[in-house]
């Protein structure tokens, strides 16, 4: 794991993310990991190839890998990225 995705620093962003913006954890989730039945989903941690979802599918726990696009160069590029999946994801 680079610098830019320390424990550290993936711990942040999900918390953050599962603070607040719950909603879009688990958009990703149903979008990017083709399951229709979400009902919630946390962010469990996040890395330059990805990130690793926990997802509630028909009451039970469904892991999700989510790889993204590129190769994440640090958080401000994770920043952007999500949000730019987020916008993607409610289309």
């Amino acid at each position: 794991m680079s610098d830019e995705f320390s424990s550290q620093v993936s711990d942040r962003i999900c918390k953050h993310m599962n603070e607040d913006h719950a909603d879009a954890v688990a958009l990703y989730a149903q979008a990017y990991g083709n399951l229709e039945d979400v009902t919630a989903a946390q962010m469990l941690s996040i890395d330059a190839e990805g990130m690793n979802l926990q997802a509630q599918v028909n009451g039970e726990e469904v892991p999700v890998r989510i790889k993204f696009d590129h190769t994440l160069e640090n958080a401000e590029d994770a920043h952007h990225t999500l949000i730019d999946m987020l916008k993607q994801a409610r289309k």
